[in-house]
């Protein structure tokens, strides 16, 4: 059986936030939030509040055993960009990108 947690139109650049992902692919559960609880990045507070649902999503679920579940598959893709305007010289302006993500763990039992 497997657990699932997603979170969609996160504010963080989907390349910054799939660093931290590659960090807890594949790891045991309890391994991953100790590795994101001590990573110094702004997506590592994100993907644990993900990661912490998707294993209070198991819970629900009395097939699954909590003890023996494992990060099987995360990934970060990219949602909408917000368009902004920035004033350069000379009556110019350059276009700013903020962009979005869309960040999906799933759990599974070994």
């Amino acid at each position: 059986m497997e657990a699932k947690a997603r979170a969609k139109f996160i504010r963080i650049s989907p390349q910054k936030a799939r660093l931290v992902a590659d960090m807890i692919r594949g790891k045991h559960v309890e391994e991953a939030v100790t590795t994101l609880r001590f990573t110094p990045k702004k997506g590592a507070r994100i993907l644990r509040k993900v990661l912490e649902s998707a294993i209070a999503n198991a819970t629900q679920n009395d097939t699954i055993d909590v003890d023996n579940l494992f990060v099987k598959t995360i990934f970060v893709d990219g949602g909408p960009m917000l368009k902004r305007i920035r004033p350069r010289a000379m009556g110019r302006a350059t276009k700013i990108l903020k962009r979005t993500s869309h960040i999906t763990i799933v759990l599974d039992e070994q």
